[in-house]
């Protein structure tokens, strides 16, 4: 006589397996749009960068500038 208990644990396992198994290629699947994604941000992420520290150079030769300025109408 086969234990009903014991068939349905196998069919409860099958199906644990089946579902683990989808879960595992979707986590898969996950990271890989999320490697693609960072790959493609890399350049946004560089050209940021690069406006950002444009932006303090900028502001820095600016504050220089007027600073002259300042001086020189001081020496006048």
């Amino acid at each position: 006589m086969e234990n009903p208990h014991a068939e349905r644990q196998a069919v409860l396992l099958e199906r644990i397996l089946k579902n683990t198994s989808k879960c595992t290629e979707m986590v898969m699947e996950l990271n890989h749009c999320i490697e693609e994604i960072l790959r493609a941000n890399a350049y946004v992420k560089t050209a940021a960068d690069l406006a950002t520290k444009y932006r303090k150079n900028v502001q820095y030769n600016l504050e220089a500038t007027r600073g002259n300025k300042a001086a020189d109408g001081n020496r006048s």
